[in-house]
């Protein structure tokens, strides 16, 4: 799964005393700058609370890597920003220094989740957006969006790998094929693999003819962690062995589909079927 990860460490004022820090005051204080109107004129939907990005950040204070921290807290993230404050008083000053210096982190707006942590004179605050992933694509989205991209590649002649292919002509979509990559693709999902071989031992040609598609030729892409066909497609060209497929004239019907499990290790597959029908 492709994430993004960004980190601000700032330590700020100088060392001293200050009070226990507590993520109901952090959230509030957030929210305050997040909102319509607030120092921060973000216009961001509020945060809550998450207790996994408190063991995160008390993770940090204890000189854990940032990747370390979250791995132990055991939460998933798509994004990530950390700002760690030092120093008298920060209590009293919190919002203040927070307005001040990190509001292009507090407004980022696909943050959702907010941990805090302090020790001695420091205050660490953990914002971030958990591993959710989501393909906002419908099923007929999907259909015609794929087939453009497929059969536009196919149109011109490329190099897979070190073989030349020329132009191939379009294919067309079979709902046999979809079905067939729809039922493997929610398999690898539901059960956090990734092959061309299914759990049970099948292989592409045994699924589609349970599919119902009988073939003179099949042949089958897979991927893992792209959010929408454009990616999953141009990792399929990069990739010699599967451009082959994409590319081999012979084939003449196509099927495709995705499946989502955000406690997958990937979250999203998807599955990709080339035919020739007998």
């Amino acid at each position: 799964m492709k994430t993004i990860l960004r980190i601000t460490f700032c330590a700020l004022l100088s060392s001293g005393p200050c009070a226990q820090a507590q993520t109901d005051d952090v959230v509030r204080i957030v929210n305050r700058l997040r909102a319509p109107g607030g120092s921060c004129a973000a216009a961001a939907p509020p945060v809550v609370p998450q207790g996994a990005l408190d063991v995160t950040a008390s993770r940090l204070a204890r000189g854990a890597a940032l990747g370390t921290a979250l791995k132990s807290a055991a939460y998933r993230m798509t994004e990530v920003q950390v700002i760690t404050l030092a120093g008298t008083g920060l209590r009293a000053r919190l919002e203040t220094l927070l307005a001040s210096r990190f509001c292009s982190q507090i407004g980022m707006p696909e943050l959702s989740e907010v941990g805090a942590y302090e020790s001695g004179n420091q205050i660490w605050i953990v914002l971030a957006s958990p591993f959710a992933p989501k393909v906002g694509l419908t099923r007929q989205q999907i259909v015609e969006r794929t087939l453009v991209l497929v059969n536009d590649a196919r149109s011109v002649p490329r190099n897979c790998g070190d073989k030349p292919f020329g132009s191939a002509r379009p294919v067309i979509w079979n709902e046999a094929l979809e079905r067939s990559a729809a039922l493997h693709g929610a398999d690898m999902a539901a059960n956090n693999y990734f092959s061309h071989t299914g759990r049970n031992g099948s292989t592409p040609a045994q699924r589609v003819t349970r599919a119902g598609y009988r073939y003179r030729m099949i042949g089958e892409n897979i991927a893992s962690g792209q959010l929408s066909p454009e990616e999953a497609i141009a990792g399929w060209i990069r990739s010699p062995v599967h451009c082959a497929n994409l590319m081999n004239d012979a084939y003449t019907e196509m099927g495709a589909a995705f499946s989502v499990n955000a406690t997958s290790k990937m979250g999203v597959y998807w599955v990709q079927l080339f035919g020739t029908p007998r």
